[in-house]
């Protein structure tokens, strides 16, 4: 299994991003994608995820209003638009494949993660 993030990158206060994360080697219309990140010193934070069945979100309350999780399951990739970003925001981006939890089991694929820094 691989997941591939990409889409990362210096955006200023109040822009917008689009991330997006392609995983292969597993069946994706049935795998419950995520993004979760981190900044530095602190733990690793779900930030939203997409169930397989149904097309469910969910966000973290820091992010509801200016992010959305979407996913094309012809396209084995889900995306995260970020909107109205805050410098909070920065941090690096992960995407997984998987139970929405913090885990590292042998069920979970994370991908290798992409930066974005909000700054001016």
């Amino acid at each position: 299994v691989q997941v591939v993030e990409s889409g990362g990158g210096l955006v200023q206060p109040g822009g917008s991003l689009r991330l997006s994360c392609v995983a292969s080697g597993l069946t994706f219309s049935s795998v419950t994608m995520s993004w979760f990140r981190q900044t530095p010193g602190k733990e690793r934070e779900l930030v939203a995820f997409i169930r397989s069945t149904g097309g469910a979100t969910t966000y973290a309350n820091s992010v509801k209003g200016r992010f959305t999780i979407s996913r094309d399951n012809a396209k084995n990739t889900v995306y995260l638009q970020m909107n109205s970003l805050e410098p909070e925001d920065t941090a690096v981006y992960y995407c997984k494949a998987g139970p929405p939890l913090l885990q590292f089991g042998r069920l979970d694929f994370w991908g290798q993660g992409t930066r974005v820094t909000v700054s001016s």
